[in-house]
Order: C-alpha cells, then sequence, then structure tokens
C-alpha cells in the first residue's frame, strides 16, 4: 500500500467519522445545524481526497462538471424559498440516484470495451445500482413535479395498474438475468434502464400529496442504497460508508412516519391514499358542514391574550401561506401577555420530514417550544385555545371514532380535547386525504377563514390593542 492510497484511506475514515457525527447531531434541533456544518466539512474532506485517487483520468470533464454544476447548487439553494423545500428535497434526491445510474452505465461501457471484468461479481452491482438508482430518478422527478404542483397531487390511478408495474418489474428481472447469463449488449442493458426509469414514474404516480414525506424518505433511502452499491462497483470506501448511512437512516425514517400514520409502507406505496375526495368523516361526512361557527380576528384575539396556554398546530397550509414569521409574531405578543405558547408537530405535518421544524426554525421559534406528538397530546386537556393553522387531516379526530374513515387509526393531534379550538382556513375545503373533518363542526371550534399568512398577522396586531 502506497502512501497515496495509505492516505486516501485515512480521508476517507475521517469523512465516515465526520458523517456519523454529524447525523447524530442532525437528531435534535438544537444541534443541527452544526451537524450539517460537521458533515458538510467531511463530504468536502472526501471530494478533496478523492481528487488524488490515482484511477482517475478524465481531469477535464471532472472540472467541466464542477464548473456547470457548482453554481446550479448554490444559487438554487440560494434562491429556493423554505417553503419549496421539500420539492428541493426531492429534486436533490433524485439527482443523487441518477448519479449513481449513470456511474453503473459507464462501468457497463467498461465492460463492452473489455476494461473491466464481466464476471458475476462485478456485473451485479452494476445492474442493482442501475435499477436502484434509476428508479429513484425517476420517482424523485414525479415527487417534484407533484409538489411543484406542475401535475396534481392527488393519486393518479387506472384499472390494472399493479398488473403492469407487476408486469415491468418482471422485465427488470428478466433483463437481469439475461446480463448475468452473458448477453451483454447495448440493447438489452438499455432495455433495463428504461424499464427501470418507467417503473420509478408508475410506483409514484398513484401516491398522493398527504403520503409525499414517506415516499421522499423512501425514495432518499433507494438513493442511498444505490450509492452504497456503486461504492462498491468502484472500490470506494467513501461512497459505501456514506450510502449506508443514507439507506439505513431513510429506511428507519421511513418506518417510524408509516408507524406515525399508523398505515404499512405497502399501504402508502400501493394504497392510492386521497385518490378521491371521500365522505368518510363523521357528522360531517353527512354530508353538508354547514353547523359550523365563525369568528372574528377581535373575538379570537381576546380569547387568547387572556388564555393562560395556547398549543399552536401548524401544517401544510402554513407552508402554502409563508405564514411561518406572521405566526412567531403572534407567539411573541403573546408571550408578552404572558401566556404560555407551545408547539405542536405532528410527524407527517407537511410535505417532507420535519417540514414544520425547518419552517418554525427559519422564523427563530425556540426549540424549546416545539413539542412531538406523544409529547404534546396530554396537554391539550389543559389548554385553553388550540390555533390549528392549515393543519387538517393530522386533527381530524375521525382518525380516532370513525372506523369507516380511511384514516381511522391514524395517531392525530389531540386539538379537539382543548377548550376551545380556532381553525384558520382558506375555505371548507377538504385536506389531501381528501375527507371532511368533523373538528370544523365541534361545539368548541370556530373557522376563521382567510389567507393563514394575512389572518395571522391581524391576529397578532389585534392581540397588542385588547
Amino acid at each position: 500500500m502506497t502512501l497515496t492510497e495509505t492516505l486516501l484511506a485515512f480521508a476517507y475514515l475521517i469523512t465516515g467519522v465526520l458523517f456519523i457525527i454529524g447525523l447524530k447531531f442532525l437528531s435534535s434541533p438544537a444541534h443541527a445545524r452544526t451537524g450539517n456544518t460537521l458533515a458538510a466539512v467531511g463530504m468536502l474532506i472526501g471530494v478533496v481526497a478523492t481528487g488524488f485517487d490515482t484511477h482517475i483520468i478524465t481531469w477535464p470533464l471532472i472540472v467541466i462538471g464542477a464548473v456547470i454544476g457548482a453554481p446550479i447548487g448554490y444559487f438554487g439553494a440560494m434562491r429556493v424559498k423554505m417553503t419549496a423545500m421539500p420539492q428541493m428535497v426531492a429534486l436533490f434526491n433524485g439527482a443523487g440516484g441518477g448519479a449513481a445510474a449513470l456511474v453503473s452505465c459507464g462501468e457497463f461501457l467498461r465492460i463492452l470495451s473489455g476494461d473491466q471484468s464481466s464476471d458475476a461479481s462485478t456485473l451485479v452491482p452494476i445492474i442493482l445500482s442501475t435499477i436502484i438508482g434509476s428508479i429513484s430518478f425517476a420517482g424523485s422527478l414525479v415527487a417534484f413535479a407533484k409538489l411543484q404542483e406542475l401535475m396534481t397531487g392527488r393519486p393518479i390511478t387506472y384499472a390494472g395498474q399493479q398488473i403492469v408495474n407487476g408486469l415491468i418489474a418482471l422485465t427488470i428481472v428478466g433483463l437481469s438475468v439475461a446480463l448475468v447469463l452473458g448477453y451483454l449488449t447495448p440493447p438489452v442493458f438499455g432495455g433495463l434502464v428504461a424499464a427501470a426509469l418507467i417503473l420509478g414514474v408508475l410506483a409514484v404516480l398513484p401516491i398522493g400529496g398527504a403520503d409525499m414525506p414517506v415516499v421522499i424518505s423512501l425514495l432518499n433511502s433507494f438513493t442511498g442504497v444505490a450509492v452504497a452499491i456503486t461504492g462498491f462497483v468502484l472500490n470506494n470506501t467513501v461512497l459505501i460508508i456514506s450510502g449506508t448511512l443514507v439507506g439505513a437512516s431513510g429506511t428507519l425514517l421511513t418506518m417510524l412516519m408509516a408507524k406515525a400514520m399508523n398505515r404499512s409502507i405497502g399501504n402508502v406505496l400501493f394504497g392510492a391514499f386521497g385518490a378521491a375526495p371521500a365522505s368518510a368523516g363523521g357528522a360531517a361526512s353527512a354530508g353538508k358542514q354547514t353547523s359550523v361557527r365563525t369568528a372574528s380576528i377581535e373575538d379570537v384575539a381576546t380569547m387568547c391574550a387572556y388564555a393562560r396556554s395556547v398549543v399552536i398546530a401548524p401544517g401544510y397550509g402554513m407552508a402554502v401561506a409563508q405564514a411561518q414569521h406572521a405566526v412567531r409574531e403572534l407567539s411573541a405578543n403573546l408571550e408578552k401577555r404572558g401566556v404560555d405558547v407551545q408547539f405542536a408537530i405532528h410527524p407527517v405535518a407537511g410535505r417532507m420530514p420535519g417540514h414544520m421544524n425547518v419552517l418554525l426554525a427559519e422564523a427563530n421559534v425556540p426549540y424549546s417550544q416545539l413539542h412531538e406528538m406523544d409529547e404534546i397530546n396530554p396537554q391539550f386537556e389543559h389548554c385553553d385555545v388550540a390555533l390549528v393553522i392549515g393543519a387538517n387531516d393530522v386533527t381530524n379526530p375521525a382518525a380516532r371514532n370513525v372506523p369507516s374513515s380511511p384514516i381511522y387509526g391514524m395517531p392525530i393531534l389531540d386539538v379537539d380535547k382543548a377548550k376551545a379550538v380556532i381553525v384558520f382556513k382558506r375555505s371548507m375545503a377538504t385536506g389531501f386525504a381528501g375527507i371532511d373533518n368533523p373538528l370544523f363542526e365541534n361545539p368548541k371550534t370556530s373557522m376563521l377563514f382567510g389567507d393563514a399568512k394575512d389572518t395571522v398577522t391581524k391576529l397578532a396586531q389585534a392581540v397588542n390593542t385588547v
């Protein structure tokens, strides 16, 4: 082992350690920024170290790629709004899966040219990385299009959908076996890539916007697995370490979020949840949702100003309205009056894991005020006012008491147990799950209609005049 190889291995070890520590720090909002910085430093060390790898023979292409990619990544990250972070995560995740697939395609071309061995130990990782990376790439692009509203966010289904997906999966298996058996031709490999891309698209089409946090996390784990397998293809330690970390953490996060919705991952992928508006919502399902009470900003301001405790439950509606700073202003004004203000965070509120945490952190809401569902639910019984800002399905009591509801059994925020509930909504439209919410007809609930940012801003100002 030469000195260069020893130093390279040591640099990769440091990179791996920084990745692990950074991932550990990301488990707490208070240390998340430090964790992100440590992981970034690790990535920098890994990239610089790889530059000294003696196997690199195409420096001009690497420089061209860096010159093109770096500005796109930098300006994209600087210009993206926090409310658009889910689709950016989906897009970047797709880029990672696509990169892994392209590397494997390049290695297959080396096999055809005779520069790479064609034994099973080489072919199998190439095939697996190509399949998984292509599925992640195509699926992430569909997720991006749904989140960016370039296409409908509701599930897209058609007759025989699962049969079609199954046939495509069998095609992928057949083409993979053909390659391993020695049919190493561009048409066979190209067919494998095309089939994996099509499967990635078709697998995400029937998944609705309400399930996007789980899908993004699952596709993220796919990308990690593809990158790890690519590490074996290239015999690159840092790719194996980083890919394994991403794959494992993404898988665990996917399982935790599915558990938070009391649904299996299979149900998320194949259940077409929210395909069409349903009418399983308790009292609301009977029809009309006309017995709702509305409130004025002045009434809500008085109610909140004289409360002892207020719990705010944010959701995707807050993100769409970009109301997080107004919510922070309202919280601060209530605290000046001695009101105890806390935030209730549902695991799948928003369109990506931790979406609400990110938005509220951007608005400088103290981490100590953010409480996960299991921690905050027991406090609702002692809460004077619960403010539901754009959170529909995760506060729907039908999940507890309507067995026919599509979300029955899903853990929710128990806002209906508060002494008074104020729901901020643009209209009486259903959420992404497509079902009515009996919370709106609860005698303790009052509706405050309008744009969340505008309404919360006026409410924050009204609190000061009470």
